[in-house]
């Protein structure tokens, strides 16, 4: 294993990584103000719950892409990084 692929590595780790942190910083936010609005006005709860899983949905989109890149980056870019010729 080279330098070239140990960084793909760990790209690809860091990929993964950050982006279910972000995700679960995002939905917990997410999930925080959906219950002050449903709290501050209980008669737009069924507003609010679907502007909810909308929005819940968005959020982890993005995470599930940077792990798909992620997979890709680590089985099929690293493993060729170190040849030559």
């Amino acid at each position: 294993m080279n330098e070239v692929q140990a960084t793909l590595f760990i790209a690809g780790a860091l990929m993964m990584g950050l982006g279910a942190l972000g995700a679960a910083i995002g939905i917990g936010v997410l999930g925080g103000r959906f219950l002050e609005g449903a709290a501050r006005q209980p008669e737009l709860i069924p507003l609010l719950r679907t502007q909810f899983f909308i929005m819940m949905g968005l959020t982890d989109a993005v995470p599930m892409i940077a792990v798909g890149i992620a997979f890709y980056v680590i089985f099929a870019v690293a493993p060729g990084a170190g040849v030559v010729g």
